[in-house]
């Protein structure tokens, strides 16, 4: 099968994935004394796998290795709207250099969550809460038409977001949640209030105590934005542009662990992203910023990164070529077998697989705290 990046997409041994999977609820609720962490990792070192709490991370690492973690926060990015009499609800995903918004358009599916739409035409108006109106002017890409460019006319898309928005969530989730569970810890508002429109979800089970022993541990930091769209895309679908910013401090921590003894290891598929389109073809990362239309996949392979920290991806998720190239497909087939096998939750609320390189002679065994 060749994917509409133009590569060849493996075969998922694994299948698919039951809807049991999909974690509802964020892991804090699922009973009293539980936070943010109160999560399972599984980590693959090439086929081999282990199991263990997303608490025993910190033991995971080594004094030297740094994490690449995405600030950007995440947006109210929805909001419900009408075309005519019909209620539809607008998923606010970008904001282009020219002001307009790249915009997906879904239909209430009356359990408080929604289904797919048809985009377009041109020229569609969608009255907004504040009198603010939105026109539809063009498809965002030729690939299809599910995002669409659009100009909204009178308040502006952020204070409509501040005042009417809410985080944007799919069927499978059980119930709206306040904006603060879709921020991570590392989340840093910028100046110009942009933003994700969904979280750069690998970060989420991290909490301030976390981050505490693991810089305790000698493990460091690296700072990166990417503000990413929507995620609701079709099968194989790779990912559109992003805004993106690798500050020169980040840049230079990273080149220079990667030329001492430490792991760069990225937090998410955004990190990855980031990082790589700052990368020269030497494999040093500059300080840049602006738009990235870099797709990862194991054809161009990473230069930078030597380990990645992600949620757990559907088997038609675009995202898994990039994890394939960071650990090679037979590590990602095996992970996903032994993730399905011992009943590991899917989505933004799952648990996270952390792959690592493979090294000879080393086996991390299970704690007692292991899952």
């Amino acid at each position: 099968m060749t994917s509409a990046v133009g590569v060849t997409e493996p075969v998922r041994e694994w299948g698919k994935v039951p809807q049991e999977l999909s974690a509802r609820v964020p892991a804090e609720q699922r009973g009293p004394g539980l936070d943010r962490d109160a999560v399972r990792l599984l980590v693959s070192r090439g086929t081999e796998v282990s199991h263990h709490a997303f608490a025993e991370l910190p033991r995971l690492l080594r004094a030297g290795d740094l994490l690449v973690v995405n600030t950007s926060p995440t947006l109210a990015a929805a909001v419900d709207g009408w075309i005519g009499h019909a209620r539809v609800v607008v998923h606010f995903s970008t904001r282009g250099d020219d002001g307009r918004w790249a915009v997906e358009l879904r239909d209430p599916d009356e359990k408080g969550t929604t289904r797919a739409r048809a985009g377009g035409p041109a020229g569609t108006e969608v009255r907004l809460p504040g009198d603010v109106r939105l026109v539809l002017e063009e498809p965002l890409s030729a690939r299809g038409e599910r995002l669409w460019w659009a100009r909204a006319a009178g308040e502006g898309v952020r204070e409509l977001l501040g005042a009417y928005g809410r985080p944007i969530r799919y069927s499978y989730t059980e119930r709206d949640q306040p904006l603060s569970v879709y921020q991570t810890v590392f989340a840093l508002p910028p100046a110009d209030g942009a933003g994700s429109a969904e979280m750069p979800s690998a970060a989420r089970p991290f909490t301030h105590r976390m981050v505490a022993e693991l810089v305790s541990r000698g493990v460091q930091f690296a700072p990166i934005t990417l503000h990413t769209g929507v995620a609701s895309a079709e099968a194989h679908e790779p990912p559109y542009p992003e805004r993106f910013a690798v500050p020169e401090a980040s840049a230079r921590v990273i080149n220079a662990v990667r030329a001492g003894d430490g792991r760069v290891i990225a937090v998410g598929t955004t990190a990855v992203r980031a990082v790589e389109s700052a990368a020269g073809p030497d494999g040093v990362v500059r300080a840049a910023e602006g738009w990235t239309d870099l797709v990862v996949t194991p054809e161009r392979g990473v230069r930078v990164v030597d380990g990645l920290l992600t949620g757990l991806h559907e088997p038609e998720a675009s995202h898994l070529l990039m994890l394939e190239a960071v650990a090679g497909a037979a590590a990602i087939n095996r992970g996903y077998e032994e993730a399905l096998r011992h009943r590991y939750l899917w989505h933004e609320f799952g648990d996270v697989h952390l792959l690592l390189p493979e090294e000879s002679g080393h086996t991390v065994h299970c704690a007692s705290n292991c899952w």
